[in-house]
């Protein structure tokens, strides 16, 4: 084996696209979903790592883009592998942030350029307003955040 510069070596290695969402829940425990106007199906608030962001900076900013909520990231429910996809060329790895409680959702603030609405929806049916390749986060981040422990799920067999 030839020693590489890690200069030479890095661009050598597999890259993987990085998302980040953020579930926030109201007082009567229903999970915060959002309706881009881009998508026939709702989403978590979240999105892309813009370079030199960490992941729970992307969720932060990301949550503040969509809904207009200043919020702290907290513990990491569910990591999320995909491989390569259709149009997507390379795997997609989901962090899923615990954003807390919404207290006042009289604060939330759509941002309509990409967004068509949001609400909030018990765990089973938010889980049914997700595409089958990301239902599962769902279920798995109320696990999580009962067992106090992060999630990983597998790209399905």
């Amino acid at each position: 084996m030839t020693y590489l510069e890690p200069k030479d070596w890095y661009p050598t290695l597999p890259t993987v696209y990085l998302s980040v969402v953020v579930l926030l829940t109201d007082d009567r425990d229903r999970v915060l979903m959002v309706k881009p106007n881009y998508r026939p199906y709702w989403a978590i608030p979240g999105g892309i790592i813009e370079p030199g962001e960490s992941p729970h900076e992307c969720g932060e900013r990301e949550v503040v883009e969509e809904v207009g909520l200043k919020i702290q990231a907290r513990e990491l429910l569910v990591v999320d592998f995909a491989p390569a996809l259709g149009d997507r060329p390379k795997p997609m790895v989901n962090f899923l942030f615990d954003g807390g409680t919404v207290t006042d959702p009289g604060l939330i603030r759509v941002e309509s350029a990409e967004l068509d609405g949001f609400g909030f929806f018990t765990w089973e049916e938010a889980e049914t307003k997700l595409p089958a390749n990301t239902a599962a986060r769902i279920p798995a981040a109320r696990r999580a955040r009962q067992q106090q422990q992060t999630i990983y799920l597998p790209a399905p067999a």
